[in-house]
């Protein structure tokens, strides 16, 4: 975690620790967000996980790579 972000962890279902961050979107993006949320019928932060781990799987080659040059 950045010195940068403030981050909270908070107990989520299940007893998982999940991590609470503050994110800021230009308006065009956040009513698309909003948008696909409505579609789904699903709140704005699901469609925001959702996104986010489907990024990462796509990029995974460049976490490890990023998890290798802090180990350096």
């Amino acid at each position: 975690m950045t010195e940068k972000v403030r981050r909270r962890k908070k107990r989520a279902a299940g007893d998982v620790t999940a991590v609470r961050a503050s994110i800021s979107f230009p308006p065009d993006v956040y009513e698309a967000i909003e948008s696909i949320a409505r579609e789904k019928k699903v709140s704005l932060a699901w469609v925001v996980r959702d996104a986010s781990e489907k990024y990462i799987a796509e990029n995974k080659s460049l976490l490890v790579k990023t998890r290798r040059q802090k180990e350096i």
